[in-house]
Order: C-alpha cells, then sequence, then structure tokens
C-alpha cells in the first residue's frame, strides 16, 4: 500500500478496535486511556491476507478484542484494490504486549 493507504487504513484499525472493546471489554478501554499508565499504538505489516486473518483468529481465540479492517469499491490499477472487498488491517486491543507477542511476533514493524 501507498505511504496514504496504510496510514488510513491502520488509524480504521485503531479506531474500529478501541470501539469494540469499548463495547465488549470496557476494563480494557479505561486501562489503555489511563494517564498514568497510558496505551501506545503499534503498526506492523503482515505480507498478505492470511497472515492477517491468522493473527485475528488468534487474538479472539486469546480473549483479546479483535476487529478486520475491510477495503470495498476501491479501484487503484496495479494493485490488489480493484473494488472487491478485501482485508486490508486488523485492529488488535487494547492489550499488553505480554498478551499479543505470541501473535505479534512473526510480523515487521512498518
Amino acid at each position: 500500500m501507498e505511504p496514504g493507504k496504510l496510514s488510513a487504513q491502520t488509524g480504521h484499525a485503531y479506531t474500529d478496535v478501541l470501539e469494540h472493546a469499548r463495547n465488549t471489554a470496557p476494563e480494557r478501554v479505561e486501562g489503555y486511556r489511563d494517564l498514568n499508565t497510558g496505551g501506545s499504538k503499534v503498526s506492523l505489516y503482515a505480507r498478505n491476507q492470511n497472515q492477517l486473518i491468522r493473527a485475528l483468529n488468534e487474538a479472539r481465540a486469546a480473549g483479546i478484542p479483535a476487529v478486520p479492517v475491510v477495503d470495498a469499491n476501491h479501484v487503484i490499477p496495479g494493485t490488489p484494490f480493484d473494488g472487491n472487498p478485501i482485508i486490508t488491517a486488523i485492529g488488535i486491543g487494547p492489550c499488553t504486549k505480554a498478551e499479543v507477542q505470541h501473535i505479534t511476533k512473526r510480523f515487521n514493524c512498518v
């Protein structure tokens, strides 16, 4: 993805998973928003959609809030964006590094 597209998709992942967690695991959101402990955001690179789906399923199985970001109806010639739905990102968390490391260790930072 081009940097602008990547930035937009990660933004969707951050906000979508936080809203999901607010509804399903509000205690996680409270800890994340705590000014004394605060949370951070990390963007990691996946080689393909299958890696995203695997990480999404593993996070959910571990009880960590996780949501897919699905892009649709956007056409960018010469890219996988042909207008069909495609998972471009996933949001995981809020969670601790220890909770998610077994999932994220195979990814690299963006």
